[in-house]
């Protein structure tokens, strides 16, 4: 891969970072100063769902950053866009897609088969 394109994704995960960052500290903000009191059980009701669904986002965000920063450390060792399965190179127009990707398209697809079969 080209020093180009490795600064592109290096750049790309650097700005994803920091939106999900950015979108942690800014929920963290809103839950301690939000310190409504609803007299109807339903309000409540639907401010603990949405606190909820929130808080299932940023954990899911809290796997994506780890999945981030082993990306930008296989760009630094050399190993980046290398699929991990067959040691193929991953398309340029996947790492776009997904730049934290570790498999080629064709070794993603045999393991999505192979969860279908097992019922994953």
């Amino acid at each position: 891969m080209e020093a180009n394109d490795l600064k592109y994704f290096k750049e790309t995960l650097d700005g994803m970072l920091d939106d999900i960052l950015k979108k942690s500290e800014a929920t963290i903000e809103d839950m301690t100063e939000s310190g409504e009191v609803y007299a109807d059980p339903a309000d409540r009701a639907t401010a603990e769902s949405d606190r909820a669904f929130t808080l299932r986002l940023r954990d899911r965000e809290r796997k994506l950053i780890k999945k981030i920063q082993q990306a930008v450390n296989r760009i630094e060792d050399g190993e980046f866009g290398i699929c991990q399965e067959c040691g193929d190179d991953i398309s340029i127009a996947r790492l776009k897609a997904r730049p934290m990707t570790t498999l080629c398209i064709n070794c993603k697809s045999k393991q999505e088969e192979d969860e279908a079969v097992r019922g994953d």
